[in-house]
């Protein structure tokens, strides 16, 4: 049981940060939003590219978060 406080511990980390990053970018969108509707587009559209790399880089770290999950249970 010991072997999985570990695992357990970098499954609620890994999860912790994917949703600040989805957090983060969706507070980001906000932003994008009120450029754009200042006239400012180049930087709303820059933001929205940040917006889609930060929800790729959630998606991946639920994927690992899962992952781990999962082989925590199998040990």
């Amino acid at each position: 049981m010991t072997q999985r406080k570990p695992s357990q511990e970098l499954h609620r980390d890994l999860q912790g940060l994917a949703s600040d990053l989805k957090w983060s970018a969706v507070e980001l969108m906000r932003i994008a939003g009120r450029l754009s509707q200042a006239g400012n587009e180049p930087d709303a559209q820059a933001i929205m590219r940040i917006c889609t790399v930060m929800r790729a880089g959630e998606a991946r770290l639920e994927a690992r978060a899962d992952e781990d999950r999962l082989q925590a249970a199998h040990v």
